[in-house]
């Protein structure tokens, strides 16, 4: 038996942020054994913690969607660092050390009034802009115009996001995509997936959307989220040392609230509240 812990992350709330499920004592699981799990489960991604294999890591993350495993992800990093600490690991120089697919990830733990708080440095971001053919037939998939001021690009954070700008969040909320085609066109593209936004008065909402991950909508999403900080100071949206609060879920009935941050040399932060929602064992 193996513990397993669920979070849900960027909410202080249970039910309202993005669950992830947490399998500790990983162990003796081959990825075939964790595939099988993950795709149980159902979530959009599910974790198992392991012995790190680098210097400095406290531990090696492999992070799973229903249907492959991905180098890095935003939400499955924050929920699992919590989900250690909960169990009793200790951090060195008030931080955590992820090694996964992508390399090392640090992890920031923190407390506000009570409430559980982590934030990560998202990986150096690598990004390309997409043909006009491509732009074309994503405006055909979401059936809805892009904010042209905004070129849309593709973001590499080891999670790649093809993201785009919608100009009002009334459009955005009302995007309905064609999934199969979105499937196809992510497939062509050796891509995660699509992450759109729009701007509010307080910050911007998100969706995010992986038909090919087998995530037709992720609730809330941390690397969907860390590519629109990229492609927001690319295109000259943000500068260094702003923050603001991105939300996203409401369309498929959660209430997510994802921090950013950009450093004082462009480093992006990515982070938001975490609380577990449930803790037993998994056989395997």
């Amino acid at each position: 038996m193996r513990r397993v812990h669920f979070v849900d992350v960027f909410s202080a709330d249970p039910f309202l942020g993005n669950p992830v499920a947490v399998v500790l004592d990983a162990e003796g699981l081959s990825a075939t054994d964790m595939q099988k799990i993950a795709r149980w489960t159902n979530l959009s991604e599910t974790t198992f913690v392991l012995p790190p294999t680098v210097q400095g890591a406290d531990y090696l993350l492999r992070i799973f969607t229903p249907l492959r495993e991905l180098p890095f992800a935003g939400h499955p990093t924050l929920g699992s660092a919590h989900a250690v600490l909960s169990v009793g690991w200790t951090r060195s120089h008030g931080r955590l050390t992820q090694e996964c697919g992508a390399g090392s990830v640090v992890i920031i733990p923190s407390s506000d009034n009570g409430v559980a708080k982590y934030q990560l440095q998202l990986p150096t971001a690598v990004t390309s802009i997409v043909t006009p053919g491509i732009v074309a037939a994503l405006i055909d998939i979401l059936g809805c115009e892009l904010d042209q001021s905004r070129e849309p690009r593709v973001i590499d954070i080891g999670p790649k996001w093809l993201v785009a700008k919608i100009s009002s969040i009334e459009r955005l909320l009302a995007v309905t995509p064609a999934l199969g085609a979105l499937r196809s066109l992510e497939e062509s593209l050796g891509i995660t997936g699509v992450t759109v936004y729009a701007e509010s008065p307080g910050g911007v909402e998100v969706r995010s959307f992986a038909p090919s991950q087998g995530v037709d909508e992720d609730p809330v999403c941390g690397s969907g989220n860390g590519a629109v900080a990229v492609f927001r100071r690319l295109t000259g949206e943000l500068q260094r040392g702003e923050r603001y609060t991105a939300t996203q879920g409401q369309c498929v009935g959660r209430r997510g609230r994802v921090e950013i941050e950009i450093g004082a040399e462009g480093e992006i932060g990515v982070g938001g509240a975490c609380v577990t929602t449930l803790t037993g064992s998994i056989s395997g």
